[in-house]
Formats: structure tokens, sequence, C-alpha cells
């Protein structure tokens, strides 16, 4: 497989403000991936997680696997993750396909493949990269429109709105993020040749000063450099960082969607 130019992100997890991020998605989704694996990983198994991160679904994977199995983790950025026994980290990027290191029993990713124009292609050289028998479980995010429960007037709901909606048209999609993908997964596995496909969402609202409203400004912060590009003002933006922490103010977060599929063929 040709490499060329290392895929870059739009939201980079090797900064300080990616580091954060990484903690509250853990917090937030860590038991959604968690009741999506445990019914498929066994002890002895090969894992591959995409998307090491933080490193927190590495390690809870070395910990089902046991001493017989084996976690590979990779990212293109994997200075949070610390190699340990039956935890082997790699610097790699998945857009030039799966690791060497394989057959593998169980392959996760979460939040990875939304953000690469790859995306289905990936999907067909993960599922090569799968024992007959093993299973692919990818999560990820559904936007752009996240909708107010509660804030303290009716003009904070317009400008959250209208913040997130921005960053989401005139940042986030243009900079390779797909908000709809997470919609499509389920049928691309089918269409791959997958089987057993299963899709599962998860919808929550969060209260300003919990970590999904934390997650949101993290959001926001990461991509500042950008903000003159847009038609927000100073005081929108302003205003958006008082109210995610802010107890008054309550929304629901990006649903999550869950997809699993399975390998048969040999």
């Amino acid at each position: 497989m040709a490499t060329g130019k290392p895929t870059t992100y739009l939201l980079d997890s090797g900064t300080d403000l990616g580091a954060e991020q990484l903690d509250h998605l853990s917090l937030l989704l860590d038991a959604h991936s968690f009741e999506n694996l445990d019914p498929l990983v066994r002890p002895g198994h090969h894992c591959l997680e995409i998307g090491a991160g933080g490193g927190t679904i590495a390690r809870g994977l070395v910990e089902r696997v046991g001493p017989t199995g084996k976690v590979i983790a990779i990212d293109i950025e994997t200075g949070r993750v610390a190699a340990t026994p039956g935890l082997e980290v790699r610097e790699h990027d998945i857009t030039t396909g799966a690791p060497d290191g394989g057959p593998f029993d169980v392959i996760h990713a979460r939040l990875v493949l939304m953000h690469l124009p790859q995306r289905r292609e990936i999907i067909a050289k993960l599922m090569d990269a799968l024992v007959p028998g093993g299973w692919l479980v990818i999560g990820e995010f559904k936007g752009p429109h996240l909708e107010v429960v509660s804030a303290p007037n009716p003009d904070d709901a317009r400008v959250f709105q209208r913040v997130v909606e921005t960053v989401i048209t005139q940042i986030g999609m243009p900079g390779g993020i797909s908000y709809t993908w997470a919609t499509e997964v389920d049928a691309c596995m089918m269409r791959t040749g997958l089987v057993n496909v299963e899709s599962r969402r998860y919808a929550r609202t969060v209260t300003g000063g919990s970590a999904g409203c934390l997650l949101l400004r993290n959001y926001v912060l990461q991509v500042a450099s950008h903000l003159g590009k847009t038609d927000l003002t100073e005081a929108e933006v302003h205003r958006f960082f008082d109210l995610m922490g802010n107890p008054e103010f309550r929304c629901w977060l990006f649903e999550l969607t869950y997809v699993r599929a399975q390998r048969i063929d040999g």
C-alpha cells in the first residue's frame, strides 16, 4: 500500500485541549463502548483498537483478553498510551490499511472514521483484517443539530444553536468531518459483505458544567483559530462558553451510534 502525506485531523489529540477532549469522551462514552464490545471479546482474543486516544478502551480490552490474548492500539499520536504486557502501541495511519499483526478477532474504532473521507474504503480493509467469525465494531457521533432543553433565556438557546451549527457547517464539514456517516455505517457494512449487522443508538441530555457541555466547549476551543472565517460574533462565542459552564443550561448531546458486524467467509 502506497503511503503519502500523513493524515491530519481538525481536532488534534496531541495538544492539551485534545487530551482534555479524550478525558471527556472517556467519561461519556466508555460504558457504551464496552456494552458493545463485552459480548464479543473473549480470553485469548487478538484485538485491534483504532484511535488509541487516552488508552482507556485498549487497557480495558487487555483485561478482557487476558494473558493469552493481545491488543494492538494504533493512532497517529500515541503519547498518552503506554505499552503494557498484552498491549502493543503503534503510531499508524489507518488510511494506509490495517497494521501488521493480524488477523484480528475484534476490531474497534470510535469517533475515527467520521473524520476520514476514505471511511468506506477503510471498512473494506478492516473486514479483510478480521479472522473468519471476527467482529468489526464502529461508534460514531451524529449531528449537526443539538436541541436545547432549557436555557437562562430564549436568546441563549439561539446563541447556542447558532454557534454549534456554524462551527459544524462552516468548519467541521469543510474540514472533512461527516455528521451523517453514523447513519450510513450499517448499510456500508452490509454492502461490504459483513453479516449479522446490528446498530444501537445512545442519546442523552447534558448540563452546563458537566462533561458533555465541557466537551462541546472544548470542540469550539480547538477550532478557535478558524472562527474568524465564520460569521459568528465575538459576543456570541463568549456567551456560548459561559453557557457551557452554566448549570441552568441543558441540551441534548450528539447521538452516539454503534454498529457491529461479523465476517463469516474464509
